[in-house]
């Protein structure tokens, strides 16, 4: 399930943190009295473990070259055994199309 489509900024790509529009909220419950969740995520090409989003946000930009422009979309599924599963994806826009940074790489 598509939580987030987002065509990014420059602050997305300077200042270390990817700002979640705020209709994807409910993709991340939040326990009662916290204001933060920390979960990890992959990047299923490289199997890199990044323990939090916004902790490894300038990593993935780098390795990426993420530039103003491009989209990244992050999904969510809900396995079987009641985990959840968040992945993200970046493109980049050639002459109308968007095609995948990580199959070009």
């Amino acid at each position: 399930m598509e939580v987030m489509n987002k065509i990014l900024s420059d602050s997305d790509t300077r200042n270390r943190r990817l700002e979640f529009p705020s209709g994807s909220l409910w993709a991340f419950p939040m326990p009662d009295g916290r204001n933060s969740v920390e979960f990890v995520a992959s990047d299923i090409h490289e199997q890199y473990a990044k323990p939090c989003l916004k902790g490894e946000w300038d990593d993935y930009v780098r390795q990426k070259q993420l530039r103003i422009g491009d989209r990244v979309i992050l999904t969510m599924n809900d396995e079987e055994n009641g985990e959840r599963i968040y992945r993200i994806s970046a493109e980049r826009k050639h002459f109308g199309f968007w095609y995948s940074i990580d199959e070009q790489q």
